[in-house]
C-alpha cells in the first residue's frame, strides 16, 4: 500500500510538472516575434490568404482559447494540425516517433547492461589497470558531446580510415526502423558511448561502497567465489542508487537522439524538429517538446519505483 501511495503521489507530481511545462512551451512559442501565418505562407501571401490560414489553425482566437484548445487536444490525443501541410500531427509524426522510440530502446538495451558490467568489474579491479583505463576513457567520453563522438565514429568507421558501416541510415518512409541494420550501428554506438561513461562511474562508486560492507565480507568468509559475491550479493544491493542515474540518462537520450538523428540522417523526431523550427511549424515544435518532457517524467517515475523495489530498507520504510 505504501508503494501504491508513492506511485500515486509521483503521478500527481508528474501531471503538475507536465502542466507547468505546457504553459512554458506555449508562452515561449507565443512570444516569438514572427507571425506563423506569414512565415509559412511567405512574404508574397495576400491578406486574404493570411486571414484564412489564421482562421483554419485558430490563430485568430485569444491566447487563452488557443492554449485550452491545444491542451485539450494533447490530453485527448489530437495535438492539432501541422502548419506546413495541414496534416494531423499524429499522422505526420507517427512513423518518426516509432523510429525514435526504437532507437532509444535499442540504445538503452545496449548501454545499460554494458554500463553495469563495466562499473561492477572496475569496482572489483579497483585501482588496477582496467579501472584506471576505464576512469580515463570515461572522463574523455563524458566530456565529448554526441555530435563530436558521432563525427569521430563516422571518420573512423565510415569514411577515411575504415569503410565498414554506412555514414547515413537508409530507412525509407513506411519501412521499419530495423530494416537497415548496418546503418543503425553508428547511431547506436554514438548513443552508447554518450550514456555508458556516466552510468558506469556511478555503478563503480556504489559497488565499491557495497564491497566494503559487512555482509559482503561475511559472504567471502563463507568461502563463496568472488564472482558469486559480486553478482549475487554486491550488485543487487548496489544497483538501487544507479536507477536515478539510469533514468536521467534515458531522458537525456531523448534529447541526444535529436542530434544523433540529424547527424546520421535517421528519419526520427530529430529531423522533424529541425524542419519544424526552420519552417516555424509551432504545433510540431510544441508537441515534440511535450513528448520529450513526458519521457523525462515517466523515466523518473519508473526509477523511483525501481529504487524502492530493489532496496529492502526503503521497502520496509514504506510498508
Amino acid at each position: 500500500m505504501g508503494i501504491l501511495k508513492l506511485v500515486i503521489r509521483r503521478l500527481a507530481f508528474g501531471v503538475v510538472t507536465l502542466f507547468v511545462v505546457s504553459l512554458a512551451v506555449f508562452i515561449l512559442s507565443q512570444a516569438l516575434p514572427s507571425d506563423p501565418a506569414r512565415a509559412v505562407l511567405g512574404r508574397e501571401a495576400t491578406e486574404e490568404n493570411v486571414a484564412a490560414f489564421r482562421e483554419k489553425f485558430g490563430l485568430d482566437q485569444s491566447a487563452v482559447r488557443q492554449y485550452t484548445d491545444w491542451l485539450g487536444g494533447l490530453v485527448s490525443g489530437d495535438p492539432g494540425l501541422s502548419y506546413s501541410n495541414g496534416v494531423p500531427i499524429m499522422d505526420f509524426l507517427g512513423d518518426r516517433l516509432k523510429n525514435s522510440l526504437f532507437l532509444m530502446f535499442a540504445g538503452s538495451l545496449i548501454s545499460i547492461p554494458l554500463s553495469l558490467a563495466i562499473g561492477a568489474y572496475a569496482a572489483l579491479r579497483r585501482d588496477k589497470l582496467f579501472d584506471n583505463a576505464n576512469s580515463v576513457s570515461s572522463l574523455i567520453l563524458a566530456a565529448m558531446p554526441e555530435f563530436v563522438v558521432g563525427a569521430l565514429l563516422t571518420v573512423l568507421l565510415a569514411t577515411n580510415v575504415w569503410q565498414i558501416f554506412p555514414a547515413t541510415v537508409r530507412v525509407r518512409p513506411g519501412e521499419q526502423p530495423w530494416s537497415d541494420i548496418d546503418g543503425l550501428v553508428l547511431p547506436l554506438l554514438t548513443l552508447t558511448l554518450a550514456v555508458t561513461p556516466y552510468v558506469s562511474r556511478v555503478v563503480r562508486a556504489s559497488m565499491i561502497e557495497v564491497l566494503e560492507s559487512d555482509y559482503v565480507e561475511m559472504a567471502r568468509l563463507k568461502g563463496l567465489s568472488e564472482r558469486t559475491v559480486l553478482w549475487r550479493h554486491a550488485l543487487p544491493n548496489a544497483i538501487g542508487p544507479t536507477f536515478q542515474v539510469i533514468a536521467l540518462n534515458i531522458a537525456y537520450m531523448a534529447g541526444g537522439v535529436i542530434v544523433v538523428e540529424a547527424l546520421f540522417n535517421y528519419p526520427g523526431i530529430g529531423l522533424a524538429l529541425r524542419d519544424a523550427v526552420r519552417e516555424v511549424n509551432l504545433p510540431v515544435v510544441q508537441f515534440l517538446a511535450m513528448f520529450i518532457s513526458l519521457i523525462y517524467v515517466v523515466s523518473n517515475l519508473l526509477a523511483d519505483v525501481g529504487t524502492i523495489l530493489v532496496t529492502p530498507r526503503l521497502r520496509t520504510r514504506l510498508s
